[in-house]
């Protein structure tokens, strides 16, 4: 597929999108989310669909779209499934660090290869003894020729289990002060020293497979370091999950429209004390807030995106955008739900879904608490006084 903007154009995706959620998700989700199944047919479409590919450069193969049209398109799959996004999402962070960073011969030899799924993974940084933290990681890295030899564990890996290869964030030189100039991020295929040791259970967010990583003795060419340079791993990864937190934002945007649609319908066919429940004035103020915290990040979202488009630095606005939006997730889910009353509470009614998988949000792609740290530490330094 070429490269896709015009309006005519956007509405041509738009309308593929729509079709397969209402013929290909919608009827499924439901059993495939309670049975923590691995959507593989949903997954195909998708790779037909092109949304591997989706913020990749037609040069390579991918469609090229700006991250404002792709947060619109994260958004429209949320409100019927969260994790579909997610299955795509750290593809792409893999793929934006390449694309940011990588050497010309990398992205040739990879991003078209990406842009098919011909080859899908993810990001690889978060590890048992540290999340937030990411400069306290313990996987190594030692040069041995023009090879590396990797030993660490990784988890909480999103593709884990399904993806063949991950941007993996390692310590090149586990002395070096500051810390993050010892760290270098490498595209990791699957193969001889390279495991998934488990699948991680999760309270929400089913569907998409998350693992644990094991490298023991797992030797990765030299030319597999992204840019080519040791050192400049965590720039490279913080870059790249820049677009994995619009991502993230515009899930939480997508999850708090679809509760909201929830709550609006059932609030109107609800009837206590002679007259539906919108009629009263509790139900109206829930309403009233849930409805002004969407439009909010949904503004937020378009904001952090168009600033990605602009090529500017964008994580004062990404993290704005995602702690906004993910914390509007989880306050309009919960809403939802009480809304419903001991309905909202059972597995029959999809907003008992929306409460299980908005928290992930918080937490996905830097906590939150980590979020208005980034922020504040960003506007003390576009404002110096």
């Amino acid at each position: 597929m070429t490269e896709l903007k015009s309006e005519e154009q956007e509405a041509v995706i738009f309308g593929s999108i729509d079709r397969f959620l209402e013929r290909d998700v919608a009827p499924y989700v439901q059993k495939l989310e309670h049975d923590d199944e691995y959507p593989a047919e949903m997954v195909e479409r998708m790779r037909e669909l092109g949304l591997f590919g989706a913020t990749i450069p037609a040069a390579y193969g991918g469609l090229g779209l700006s991250a404002a049209l792709y947060a619109r398109i994260v958004e429209r799959i949320s409100r019927v499934w969260m994790s579909l996004a997610g299955i795509f999402n750290s593809h792409l962070i893999m793929a934006a660090a390449v694309q940011r960073f990588g050497t010309p011969a990398q992205k040739q030899e990879f991003l078209p290869r990406f842009a098919t799924a011909a080859l899908r993974g993810g990001l690889a940084l978060t590890e048992p003894d540290c999340g937030t933290d990411l400069q306290a990681i313990r996987t190594t890295a030692r040069r041995e020729g023009d090879r590396y030899l990797i030993k660490g564990t990784k988890t909480w890996i999103s593709n884990g289990i399904f993806g063949q290869c991950f941007a993996l964030l390692v310590k090149t030189d586990p002395q070096a002060a500051p810390r993050h100039r010892g760290m270098s991020l490498f595209l990791a295929e699957k193969g001889d020293g390279f495991s998934v040791s488990r699948k991680l259970e999760k309270l929400g967010y089913k569907g998409i497979d998350t693992a644990e990583l094991v490298f023991e003795n797992y030797r990765i060419p030299a030319d597999r370091l992204i840019g080519g340079e040791e050192g400049l791993g965590l720039k490279h990864a913080l870059g790249a999950i820049e677009l994995g937190r619009i991502n993230v934002a515009a899930r939480g945007v997508g999850l708090a429209q679809a509760a909201l649609d929830q709550a609006l319908a059932y609030s109107q066919v609800r009837k206590t004390f002679g007259k539906p429940i919108c009629q009263h004035q509790a139900i109206q103020l829930k309403l009233a807030d849930m409805a002004t915290k969407v439009h909010a990040a949904r503004l937020l979202t378009d904001d952090a995106a168009r600033t990605y488009d602009r090529g500017l630095r964008c994580d004062l606005e990404a993290g704005m955008a995602k702690l906004f939006a993910s914390e509007a997730a989880v306050e309009v889910a919960l809403e939802a739900m009480r809304i419903h009353g001991a309905y909202g509470y059972s597995e029959e009614f999809v907003v008992e879904r929306f409460y299980r998988d908005a928290p992930l949000l918080v937490i996905g792609e830097g906590t939150n608490e980590l979020q208005r740290i980034i922020i504040a530490r960003e506007l003390v330094r576009r404002n110096p006084a």
